[in-house]
């Protein structure tokens, strides 16, 4: 059975500092209507500028360290760590809120999802007359990371599962292995609560960075892995402006801080995993298999999910039953540009990634009209319309979950480099490959290219605009 979105009954609030900004912050979370989704507002700003949490916005810059943190940004406007708050709602199962923020970053509170949870749940959950919205991984999509020794795996499955294992090539940790099943049974009481941890050779370099600013250690788990003496405790004190007593303990966890599970690690990795796919914007079924997974392979990861999500939105959109190795057919083609006979060149579009990338066929017959006049002793598909056709797999191509075809139309304003290798006759089958190369919100350019039977026949550079019908 289909589940219905959800949101919270009531606004609630929670107040802290941010761990790496060590601003004071209070979060509070609204209630939002269906479809929304999950957006961050910065009420302390002019105007309360928005910032969905979608991996668009995810930022990827030298100035951020993203393998400490999932940070958000709009225009100018920027929001830190937000992995916690995202995992907590993917938990509950909340689709739609409005997250206020009175600063840059949420806060901290003791490392975990649980403070986040806890008001969630006193807000109260509820549901809404819309279905809910998923990405369904139909064949097995792999990323892998050799540099970082990263690998992640999505598997079909009719559920939301992970499988998680880390390795930090540390004897103070070791590997650690879990394992989530069921969100709604073991998110709060086996996941939520796991709490962000560091190794105490990081914590130094960490504060040098300017991070860990709003951290104590009462907000993460911290893994003693060397040895300090008297001074060095005092000074790690100093920089980190504690004035409680730290012992490096026998515990292997410094203060002899009491693990909530044997595996907590771990457990942490997955929840801010989960937080890291939440910005698919979309509802997942799959069984995700993760190996030494961090903030920025998780990005990675999410963003050729996100795409694939992208890819089958449009699919449903204008194609009833999906064929196999096939994104749009004829019948979907037909919905989407408006050129009709003698002037449609597109059978079918093969290969789809929004706004990236597109392959298309068109089966050359002896049929075609244009066989008549051009050659008839023998038969050569004109160069124009060769261009015609990669054009068309091009409009196809500028679609996105935004755009609303049935009002708009495609012209192109210009052509570069265009050259034909080779003549195309009938019997054969046009394969056209079209990759953007810019993209500035109405205006367009993309590459194209041609091929027979492996070989390239035609290519061109194009640029096109997109208009009102």
């Amino acid at each position: 059975m289909t589940k219905k979105q959800r949101t919270i009954k009531r606004p609630v609030s929670l107040q802290g500092r941010g761990i790496h900004t060590g601003n004071d912050t209070k979060i509070t979370f609204k209630p939002a209507p269906p479809n929304y989704g999950r957006v961050f507002v910065r009420v302390d700003l002019e105007e309360k500028p928005e910032i969905p949490a979608l991996v668009e916005y995810v930022i990827q810059n030298d100035k951020i360290d993203s393998s400490r943190g999932t940070s958000l940004q709009k225009g100018d406007v920027q929001v830190h760590t937000v992995e916690h708050v995202l995992a907590a709602l993917v938990g509950l199962e909340i689709d739609n809120v409005i997250i206020e923020l009175n600063a840059n970053e949420p806060p901290i509170v003791d490392g975990s999802a649980m403070p986040f949870v806890n008001k969630l749940l006193e807000a109260g959950i509820e549901e809404q007359d819309v279905d809910k919205e998923y990405l369904v991984i139909e064949e097995p999509v792999n990323f892998k990371n050799e540099r970082r020794g990263v690998e992640f795996v999505a598997l079909p499955t009719d559920a939301y599962r992970i499988t998680l294992m880390i390795d930090y090539k540390n004897p103070a940790l070791g590997s650690q292995h879990t394992g989530l099943f069921s969100l709604e049974e073991e998110f709060i009481t086996e996941f939520a609560p796991a709490r962000t941890f560091c190794f105490l050779h990081e914590i130094e370099a960490l504060a040098d960075q300017g991070l860990i600013k709003g951290g104590d250690i009462d907000s993460a788990v911290v893994i003693v892995d060397r040895p300090l003496n008297k001074e060095e405790i005092e000074r790690l004190k100093k920089k980190l402006g504690v004035d409680d007593d730290v012992e490096l303990g026998a515990s292997g966890i410094l203060n002899n801080k009491a693990l909530r599970f044997h595996n907590e690690p771990a457990r942490h990795k997955l929840l801010d995993l989960i937080g890291d796919l939440a910005l698919t914007g979309v509802n997942i079924k799959s069984q995700i298999l993760a190996a030494r997974p961090g903030h920025q392979s998780n990005i990675e990861f999410a963003r050729i999910l996100r795409n694939i999500y992208k890819k089958q939105k449009l699919t449903r959109k204008f194609q009833d039953i999906s064929k196999k190795g096939i994104v749009f057919d004829i019948d979907a083609i037909k919905k989407i540009l408006p050129h009709r006979y003698p002037f449609l060149l597109v059978d079918a579009i093969i290969e789809l990634e929004p706004e990236k990338r597109a392959v298309g066929i068109k089966n050359v017959t002896v049929n075609e009209p244009f066989f008549q006049g051009h050659f008839p002793q023998r038969p050569v598909m004109p160069g124009v319309l060769i261009v015609e056709a990669m054009a068309q797999v091009g409009g196809i191509l500028l679609l996105n979950e935004r755009v609303d075809v049935e009002n708009k139309l495609v012209y192109f304003m210009g052509m570069d480099n265009v050259r034909f290798r080779k003549v195309v006759q009938p019997g054969d089958q046009l394969v056209m490959e079209l990759e953007m190369l810019k993209n500035r919100r109405t205006t367009f350019k993309m590459a194209g290219k041609a091929y027979v039977r492996g070989e390239l026949v035609c290519e061109a550079e194009m640029m096109a605009a997109v208009v009102d019908n």
